[in-house]
């Protein structure tokens, strides 16, 4: 399974809608399940986080993913990205991009600090959050697929 990428192409949805962000994070579920990445009960434990802490973490992206104790769901690390054109209300905040992580390590928080850099550079964040194609998202998470 080594040659499985963290982020492959059919892992990122654009042009999504939600009702509300339980439904960007039940999509955000579903999206790992249908990558093999994680069991269906992983999107419970995604929905348990999320009532617990917010997984928004600024400049209109969240990161939804499980719990501590959902790590055994976990088949391979593997990230979704989900843009939705029309912003969520995510407690007060607009979001329009979830990546959705399955990880059973720390693999993680590799993930979070290339997200941080991108969000860090006002371009990039809103390419990101915008992007033209796929391959808009590829090329800006490279980093994060490596």
């Amino acid at each position: 399974m080594a040659d499985v990428e963290i982020l492959a192409r059919e892992g990122i949805r654009l042009g999504c809608q939600a009702a509300d962000k339980w439904d960007a994070v039940r999509q955000s579920g579903a999206l790992l399940v249908e990558l093999g990445a994680v069991d269906p009960a992983y999107t419970d434990a995604m929905l348990e986080r999320e009532r617990s802490v917010s997984t928004y973490i600024g400049e209109g992206v969240a990161i939804p993913h499980g719990t501590d104790a959902s790590r055994s769901l976990v088949h391979r690390t593997a990230l979704g990205v989900l843009q939705f054109p029309e912003p969520i209300d995510w407690d007060g905040s607009p979001v329009t991009l979830c990546v959705a992580i399955a990880s059973s390590g720390n693999e993680h928080i590799a993930v979070l600090s290339s997200l941080a850099e991108i969000l860090m550079e006002p371009d990039q964040a809103e390419q990101l959050r915008n992007p033209n194609s796929v391959d808009d998202v590829l090329n800006l998470l490279a980093a994060v697929s490596a």
